[in-house]
């Protein structure tokens, strides 16, 4: 555990880090909610306020008086324990709380926990602490590429930040590296933070195979599309094949094709699609897909893990073939804590490494993200295994 003035100084720059990722944006971008997967920024500001105050100042302040009464029904997002709240989809027509209103929220939350921190060493507390700057951290890659779907659905395609990278280019040929068949631990195993999804340190067995060291490339997806791969049935799983049908889906998202060539949407506005950079903004049933027309096939979870210290990660969240399921003794926080990543351990797919989105200091080699096989709106690519 960090101790006091590490802590404080960790929060104060996580809470500062949000509010720098919304600058850029104009009022009227923080009530936008395309998607019900896409947040309004102000209700991402708001939730990550109320996370601090419900589970640590209204618990453990005898004299904290909320800011705000009806704000737990407004910012609560999926904690059935907590109480009711206000419905997902409906978080973008709440035109009240106004967004100053919101930031008056966290400047007194941020400031009345700072005081609070400052007088108390209870381990307890700062454990929560830093479970609430992790899941600040969390939202700040959400509340970026929920951004990047606000803006990259608007028609006029506005930029965010013209010195926002998020397509770097490798010149460096793939090569495949060979994993020995073996026994391998898998899961957390230091005294740092980590997620309770990522505990219960476990073996596995693994047949020897090759791992990609880079991830597929927007060159490498385009063969795929001009080869027929989003009219060919026979790569797709069923469910993926309605998917594409019933939404019209031939191209990752963000891709337009323009005067006979490909562009894509960035957080840097409309730019001509960069080949050599890796692929982004897909799903897991078309990674599939795509693994099938090359005759290889996506790592699992474990196999993904083993390899890790021989590639560079951290550009692109990484599908992999692994269900989101628990690790073995694995065990849920008491009390409403234990929603935060149990009770979602069904029909989600596994993903590891991290994005250009990801905050700084918050993913590691077992970390495990997990959504459903068909989001893409989050930066994930790909890499392929032979075996």
């Amino acid at each position: 555990m960090i101790i006091t003035d590490n802590l404080i100084t960790s929060f104060l720059k996580t809470r500062s880090d949000t509010e720098e990722l919304c600058a850029p944006l104009a009022i009227e971008d923080y009530v936008i909610q395309p998607i019900v997967d896409v947040s309004p920024p102000k209700w991402h500001l708001g939730h990550t306020t109320w996370f601090f105050e419900e589970f640590i100042l209204a618990k453990y302040h005898s004299d904290y008086k909320r800011f705000h009464p009806e704000y737990a029904f407004v910012f609560n997002s999926y904690y059935e324990s907590i109480g009711k709240r206000v419905i997902r989809t409906n978080r973008g027509n709440l035109s009240r709380p106004t967004v100053s209103e919101v930031y008056e929220y966290r400047d007194y939350v941020t400031s009345h926990l700072q005081a609070f921190l400052e007088e108390n060493n209870d381990y307890k507390i700062h454990e929560l602490v830093e479970i609430g700057i992790h899941h600040e951290k969390q939202h700040q890659e959400l509340l970026l590429t929920d951004i990047k779907y606000i803006l990259g659905n608007n028609p006029l395609l506005p930029k965010y930040n013209e010195t926002f990278t998020e397509n770097t280019i490798s010149d460096q040929e793939p090569e495949y590296i060979t994993i020995d068949e073996g026994v391998y631990e898998i899961g957390y195993k230091g005294n740092d933070f980590c997620y309770d999804n990522e505990l219960g340190v476990h073996k596995v067995f693994l047949q020897e195979y090759d791992i990609c060291d880079r991830l597929v490339s927007n060159k490498e997806y385009l063969q795929f599309i001009n080869d027929g791969g989003y009219k060919n049935s026979l790569l797709w799983h069923a469910e993926a094949w309605d998917w594409i049908n019933n939404d019209n889906i031939s191209t990752p998202l963000y891709w337009h094709h323009i005067d006979g060539k490909y562009q894509q949407y960035t957080l840097q506005g409309l730019k001509d699609l960069k080949p050599e950079a890796a692929l982004t903004h897909i799903s897991y049933y078309e990674a599939f897909a795509f693994s099938q027309w090359k005759g290889e096939r996506l790592p699992t979870e474990f196999e993904w893990e083993v390899a890790q210290p021989y590639f560079k990660w951290g550009e692109r969240w990484e599908w992999t073939e692994s269900a989101y399921s628990p690790y073995p003794n694995y065990k849920k926080a008491a009390g409403a804590l234990g929603e935060y990543n149990g009770k979602f351990m069904v029909n989600q797919k596994v993903l590891r490494g991290g994005s250009v989105a990801t905050a700084q200091n918050h993913t590691r080699p077992t970390y495990r993200n997990f959504f459903h096989p068909h989001l893409r709106w989050q930066f994930t690519g790909l890499r392929l295994v032979k075996d």
